[in-house]
Formats: C-alpha cells, sequence, structure tokens
C-alpha cells in the first residue's frame, strides 16, 4: 500500500464543515475563516520512544496527538477548527493505520476538529505531527504574558495523573482500576477547550501544562514579568494518584511530570465568580496560589517554604 492509497483508505472522508471549501486529497487545503475572529495556529509532534512509548496503543497515539494540539489552542481561549496530520511510518500496517485513524478521528470528532490535509512518508521512525487551527474573537487571544500582581492562580483536573501513568507503562507496575486510571490520562489526555473560552474574557494570562507544572507556571510568570507562589496543600491530586504511591511522590509527579495537558490560568475575578463560570463543564478548578511582583516561583507548604526546583522536560 503506498501513500495515496494510506490517505484514501485511512484519512480521506466527506467534511461536514462547510467552511472547508477543498480538503484532504488535493495540492492545500481552502478554508474560510468567519469575519471577526482570529486564527490560532499551532503545532506538535510526537515522536515513538520520545514523546510516548512505542508500545502504546495506536488508538491512543492518534487520539493523543489531536488531544495535545486541542490543549494548546484551550489555552489561547480558542475553539478548534481544523488540522492537517505529517505522519512519517516505519512500516505500512493496515492493523495500525487502522487503528490509529480510528483514534485520530475519535478525538476529531469529540473537538470538532476536520481534517483537512497532510503527508504520508517513510522514515526510520514513526513521528506524528499535527499542525492545527482554531477561533477567538478578535483580540481576545489568552497569551502567557497578560499575568498580573494581585491575580489568583488556577488549574483544571489534577496534575501529576498523567506522569504517574507513564511511569507504569514504561516500569510495567502491576495493574489495578487506579493503575488502569492513571494510564490512561496519558494515553487519552482531556483538553480542555471548553473552560479555556469559558474564562477567556475573565482571565489574564493562561498556559497548558505539557512539561510539568512547576515549570510552566513558571514559563507563565517569565512572560508575565511578575512572580507567584502555589500553596502545596490547595494542589488537587486525584484519589487515584494518592492511593498508589505516597503523598510525597504524588506531588513530585504533579509539580515536575508533565503531559498532563491541564489548563493554569491567572485572574482577579473572585473564586465564586470562577466557579460559577466554570460550574457545569464537569471539571474541577482550582486557586492554587497568588501571582505577586518581581519574578520567581516560591512554593510553600502549610505556609513554610517549600525548597523545590525543576525545568520541566527539555529535549536538549
Amino acid at each position: 500500500m503506498d501513500e495515496f492509497e494510506i490517505i484514501r483508505e485511512y484519512f480521506d472522508r466527506p467534511s461536514i464543515d462547510t467552511r472547508v471549501i477543498t480538503g484532504v486529497g488535493d495540492d492545500g487545503a481552502v478554508l474560510r475563516p468567519l469575519p471577526g475572529l482570529d486564527l490560532v495556529s499551532v503545532i506538535d509532534t510526537l515522536v515513538a520512544g520520545v514523546h510516548f512509548p512505542i508500545s502504546l496503543d495506536a488508538a491512543d497515539a492518534g487520539y493523543r496527538a489531536v488531544a495535545v494540539n486541542v490543549s494548546d489552542i484551550a489555552a489561547m481561549g480558542g475553539k478548534p477548527t481544523w488540522m492537517t496530520l505529517a505522519l512519517t511510518l516505519t512500516e505500512s500496517s493496515s492493523a495500525w493505520l487502522g487503528a490509529f485513524a480510528s483514534g485520530l478521528f475519535a478525538a476529531a470528532d469529540e473537538y470538532g476538529v476536520t481534517l483537512t490535509g497532510g503527508d504520508t512518508t517513510r522514515g526510520d521512525q514513526l513521528v506524528i505531527t499535527i499542525q492545527m487551527n482554531g477561533e477567538v474573537k478578535s483580540g481576545q487571544a489568552l497569551l502567557r504574558s497578560g499575568a498580573r500582581a494581585g491575580d489568583a492562580i488556577y488549574v483544571t483536573g489534577t496534575p501529576g495523573d498523567a506522569a504517574a501513568g507513564l511511569s507504569i507503562l514504561q516500569e510495567g507496575d502491576e495493574r489495578n482500576s487506579d493503575a488502569d486510571y492513571l494510564v490512561s490520562r496519558f494515553a487519552r489526555p482531556a483538553a480542555r477547550p471548553e473552560i479555556g473560552q469559558a474564562v477567556a474574557t475573565v482571565a489574564h494570562a493562561a498556559i497548558d501544562l505539557s512539561d510539568g507544572l512547576y515549570a510552566d507556571i513558571g514559563k507563565l510568570l517569565s512572560a508575565s514579568t511578575v512572580s507567584g507562589s502555589i500553596e502545596l496543600d490547595q494542589l488537587p491530586l486525584s484519589t487515584q494518584l494518592t492511593r498508589s504511591m505516597s503523598h510525597d511522590a504524588a506531588l513530585q509527579f504533579a509539580l515536575g511530570g508533565g503531559d498532563d495537558y491541564e489548563l493554569c490560568f491567572t485572574s482577579d475575578l473572585s473564586d465564586e465568580k470562577i466557579q460559577a463560570i466554570v460550574a457545569g463543564f464537569g471539571v474541577a478548578v482550582t486557586r492554587i496560589g497568588q501571582v505577586g511582583d518581581g519574578d520567581g516561583l516560591n512554593l510553600t507548604s502549610a505556609g513554610i517554604h517549600f525548597d523545590y526546583q525543576s525545568d520541566g522536560y527539555r529535549h536538549f
């Protein structure tokens, strides 16, 4: 099966998005944005053995590739719309391609994204690259650089679960319902575009948690030229995580693990009003700290300084 047959068999399906004038199968996609909206464009590359274990189920790899891009759109307060796929394969396997496409389109359907084109090649390593577009009302995109002294710092969900799940996969740990849950949080991360859109007009800055909560909040604070403090006793940890290991180990995963793709944002709105805005999404949104003047990120536990340092995940 050559690359053209792969595209026709697994990735070419009719689009129900009437703004996709020309999609898969031509030299380029022709898309029609709505007036009054700004275009948000993101891209993520996932390399087998680097970003996910080679043994990861193909359907999960497809789902994950979409979700991590949706998360970037969500962090900017945008609504995901269209994506292209560049896929480098070591071999043409019908079983793998069928499972991968099912996972990719499951995520695309869940988040309302249309595949509009891409490229398929052969190489020495499995590489999945998705470029995704989203839309946000003109001038309302959330950036990392808008946090202000006096803002509260919020996080969605329960950080640390995905990193623990990856550790279970890599170490071959014994599986139970808690372990299965943690593995699923890595294999199929839940992006939060609905929350990103809901808080876009009241948040001052946002970032998604891909490289670890401590490192990513540090990036947001640095981009905004402000400081911040996090109270560890307020950090939401899942029951599955705390039942699977010691509190200290769970805290290490939450602070430095990465791969959660939860949202972190800052706002000067009262916590009561924030909770009213996000009510109904079925996702906990927790106030974990405060933005201040100066620079750097300070951690406290029961109000006492907690010594911690992490640069998060880095390729080089």
